[in-house]
Order: C-alpha cells, then structure tokens, then sequence
C-alpha cells in the first residue's frame, strides 16, 4: 500500500506511549495509485480507557475522511477552517492547522490540509479527541522511511 499511494501516509512517530498501529486502508486502484490513505491506531486514552485514532489523507473530492467523520458530501464543508486553528500538529516538522469539524458525537473530527491534501484526524470516544490537541503528535509519511512499527489487533473502525 504505501508505495502505490498518490498521498502521504500519515504516521505520529514516534507512536505515544500505549499506542499500537492497528490497520492501514486506501482509496485507488493499481492504475491510478492510492488517492486516499487510512492508518489506524489504538491507544490509552488522555482521559480514560482506550481510544481509536485514524488519520487519513486523501485527495479532495474523495470523501474518505468525511464518511468517517460521518458527513454527507466529500470534504468538511464551506467555512470549517473559520476562526483560528483548534490544534496544530507537526507534519515532517511544519506547524499544521486543524479544526474542528461538526459530525457525529460519538468522535472528534478534525480537518486541515498537509502537503496540498486533506488531513483529518478522526477520534472516538468524542473527549479522546484533546488527544490531537494536547500530544504533540508528530507526522511524518511512512512512503519514506522503513520503521519497525508496533501493531496491534486489527481495528473494528476499519470493518464496516
């Protein structure tokens, strides 16, 4: 997957501390390349219990980010980056905005662009979500670097 994918692949290294990676996803086809790219993770979460993160970059229009975010059209919609930035993360070492997108209660959605892509960040449970905020989760795209990566059990949130 990683080195047929037309976006990054989003990986925080070095992982936090308790957090495995639990699946990788794409959008594409071998003709194309990947247009979308998923990584799942599982880890303690900031307040209680353990959580799921998934970080997807994708292309816009694809609309991966915002059926897991459970929006209806394709990307976070007119007017989401409005105000200042909810959280920033460092994507290959470069500040990166992130805002909060309304979807479902049960998870926290937030969305920016990296390298000319969308980049969500996608949590459950809903308060997990300060995770994104408060880490200090570092990026970097796994494409480049061959990384001796934890994983875990494979992630419920990637089988429907």
């Amino acid at each position: 997957m990683r080195k047929s994918s037309v976006v990054p692949v989003w990986l925080p290294w070095p992982l936090p501390a308790g957090w495995l990676v639990t699946g990788f996803g794409e959008v594409g086809d071998q003709r194309t390349g990947a247009r979308a790219s998923l990584v799942a993770l599982t880890g303690p979460s900031l307040t209680e219990g353990p959580a799921d993160l998934l970080l997807i970059a994708e292309e816009p229009g694809i609309g991966l980010g915002a059926a897991f975010a459970g929006l209806d059209g394709p990307d976070p919609g007119e007017g989401f980056d409005a105000g200042p930035p909810n959280a920033k993360i460092a994507v290959l070492g470069h500040p990166t905005a992130l805002w909060c997108v309304d979807g479902q209660s049960d998870r926290a959605v937030y969305a920016g662009e990296a390298m000319g892509n969308w980049l969500w960040a996608i949590a459950w449970p809903a308060d997990a979500g300060c995770m994104i905020a408060l880490a200090e989760l570092s990026l970097l795209d796994a494409r480049d670097h061959e990384l001796d990566v934890p994983f875990g059990a494979f992630s419920p949130r990637l089988e429907d």
